[in-house]
């Protein structure tokens, strides 16, 4: 919390007179940003306060919150809104004059972006007390990538134009990104949706229980997703080895579908994979027979099937669990398990149940079998990431902005980010656990 060092933080005389600006005083109350305001104080040092920094900080917060997209729209805010400044740290004697012109806004985040590294140790302090208030967070990793359109024009446009450098209306930095989405339909025909957007995109790991950030990371559209959720998982088992160590399973979507994702997640850091698969096979086959025994067969789900050695029947069999220490998958004879009758048991090498090593093929047999009912549950949790994302877009104004540059995309993404924990803190820490993950309601 930036303290503002004067008589009276507030004129009324119970926090619940606050209203909707509640939401407000929680993220001061809550964020731990002591260390870089400091920081900025110290470089300001006996220069000129007609503006104190930790005033012009916390009305950025402020801006954040209230889904200012602008900071002309903002400074409006703050002139009809005497509670706002006043909670903010502005003199109040001042009246609207405390109010900042535009070019201290400018300043001022020019200097907030050399403060990055202070900023992401903001971010990893909350996930850290979060951790610490929340058993269970942190126990289902969901990791995605959001597309965040710029809404401008990028280099190709200003050199029509014949500029070199960026007047503050076109983006230099953005480029293209684009996302395949393929399917089948119930017919059997196959679907494809191109998505193409110019701007950036936001790599996030995100908690499936508590839809909260946990690490993320904003790079130009065009970076693949896959090598940035390597280096995510990467971040937290140097930031938060505690959170690695208590999370059980690892989701995303088949846009994530990575052998080697795969085999880390589970060699590397014990999280089994629910990652959704793509069909690779280029051969047209439909099913692959085991290395170790000839009548059983898998298709690129992995499910697995009973081929009668007589030729005329085929039967799925049953998942029986995974063996940790062997690295197997179990899968028991159907004709056993269910009852069947099968006419080609006496020939049948499979017996009771055959076991299926994860090394068959690392991302078909994963150690959640993916045929079994918990692997489809638990994979609907992936959900809670685009809940996340929606909530950046709604609440957090990123569906319609003004933000040019990959630097400030990613002050603005850190920002954002670091209010949605705060926030999410203060309700567990005020005994209001039912809204944390509400961003617009007041308690």
């Amino acid at each position: 919390m930036a303290i503002i060092l004067q008589k009276k933080l507030f004129r009324w005389k119970e926090i619940e007179d606050l209203g909707d600006l509640e939401r407000f005083y929680l993220v001061l109350k809550y964020l731990p940003d002591e260390k870089l305001m400091r920081v900025m104080e110290e470089e300001r040092d006996k220069g000129r306060d007609d503006y104190p920094v930790r005033a012009v900080w916390n009305s950025i917060l402020a801006g954040v919150v209230y889904e200012h997209q602008s900071v002309q729209s903002l400074r409006r805010e703050l002139k009809r809104n005497g509670q706002l400044r006043e909670l903010c740290g502005f003199d109040v004697e001042k009246g609207i004059k405390a109010v900042p012109r535009s070019w201290v806004y400018s300043r001022f985040l020019k200097n907030l972006m050399k403060h990055e590294e202070e900023i992401e140790v903001m971010f990893d302090e909350l996930v850290e007390k979060l951790k610490e208030e929340l058993t269970d967070y942190g126990k289902y990793l969901v990791v995605d990538g959001k597309a965040i359109n710029t809404h401008a024009n990028g280099k190709k446009k200003a050199r029509e134009e014949g500029r070199k450098e960026s007047d503050g209306r076109r983006d230099m930095d953005a480029d293209w990104g684009t996302k395949v989405y393929r399917g089948v339909r119930e017919d059997g025909t196959a679907w494809e949706k191109v998505k193409s957007w110019f701007g950036y995109k936001l790599h996030l790991v995100a908690d499936a229980t508590y839809e909260l950030p946990i690490s993320f990371c904003v790079t130009k559209a065009s970076a693949a997703e896959t090598p940035m959720a390597h280096t995510l998982f990467e971040k937290i088992k140097e930031d938060h080895a505690e959170i690695l160590d208590r999370c059980k399973y690892g989701i995303a979507d088949r846009g994530y579908d990575d052998g080697k994702l795969i085999e880390k997640l589970w060699d590397e850091y014990r999280i089994k994979p629910v990652i959704d698969i793509r069909d690779m096979w280029k051969d047209g086959e439909e099913t692959k027979a085991l290395k170790s025994v000839w009548n059983v067969v898998y298709n690129y789900r992995g499910e697995v099937f009973c081929d009668n050695p007589n030729g005329d029947e085929q039967w799925e069999m049953a998942y029986g669990g995974f063996e940790k220490e062997r690295g197997t998958l179990k899968y028991r004879c159907p004709a056993k398990h269910y009852g069947y009758e099968c006419r080609g048991e006496r020939w049948c090498p499979v017996g009771k149940a055959v076991r299926i090593s994860l090394n068959e093929d690392r991302r078909v047999f994963t150690p959640l079998a993916r045929s079994s009912y918990q692997w489809k549950n638990i994979y609907k949790k992936r959900t809670a990431v685009e809940r996340v994302n929606s909530r950046l877009d709604v609440s957090f104004g990123f569906e319609q902005h003004y933000i040019r540059g990959l630097r400030k995309m990613k002050l603005r993404c850190s920002l954002a980010l670091c209010i949605m924990l705060a926030m999410a803190l203060g309700r567990v820490k005020e005994k209001q656990k039912g809204l944390m993950r509400s961003l617009v309601k007041a308690a």
